[in-house]
């Protein structure tokens, strides 16, 4: 492989810094001492790198995405539960001299909602649909308010239940963290492949 002739002549060119020869470690790699890669062969490289970053982007989406889906799951259980049996959940119960059951339920259904704002945003890598993930923490922004005033109010502060304002606000922010990375991992193939091409109008 190209690659590896590379690293070959780079080591090689460690020990004949005297010579000469040592700023050939720093050459751009080449099929052999006179010819640069050709087109073909850089036109190869980008697209492989395209394809994993693809890969790996669809596989850190998912995963997020996933975490995100458990975490309405578990909502969407609080919220019936609430409406079938009130106040039997203990996050719930110490709200039950502060707010009528169906603003629990209420509160619960604009969670989950907020969780699926974020899924949809975030397993999709366009830009029209990163909105979405804004519109998460927008939710999630008035879900902390609403859930902290209440909690304020309680006798003692309850730190056992700090993921019911932070959980879905949380979420959609390490999800927009993670978008931009992979996105930034991206911007970087795109340089290199207008760097490919600059080359080839040189």
């Amino acid at each position: 492989m190209l690659s590896r002739k590379w690293w070959i002549r780079r080591r090689q060119g460690g020990g004949r810094e005297g010579d000469g020869d040592g700023d050939d470690r720093f050459s751009l790699p080449t099929r052999d001492d006179f010819q640069p890669i050709d087109t073909q062969e850089q036109e190869e490289m980008v697209r492989s790198f395209e394809r994993k970053h693809a890969q790996r982007s669809l596989i850190w989406r998912r995963i997020f995405a996933g975490f995100l889906v458990g975490y309405a799951a578990f909502l969407i259980y609080s919220l019936f539960h609430q409406a079938w049996f009130p106040w039997e959940l203990r996050y719930h119960a110490y709200f039950m001299d502060e707010m009528p059951t169906w603003m629990v339920i209420l509160a619960d259904w604009v969670a989950v909602l907020a969780c699926f704002f974020t899924v949809k945003g975030l397993l999709h890598s366009s830009s029209s649909y990163k909105q979405w993930m804004w519109y998460s923490c927008y939710t999630g922004s008035f879900l902390a308010i609403f859930w902290l005033y209440y909690m304020l109010r309680l006798p003692k502060f309850r730190w056992d239940i700090i993921w019911l304002p932070f959980g879905p606000l949380s979420g959609a922010g390490t999800c927009l963290y993670v978008d931009h990375l992979l996105m930034e991992s991206m911007e970087d193939i795109r340089k290199l492949r207008g760097y490919m091409y600059n080359y080839k109008a040189l």
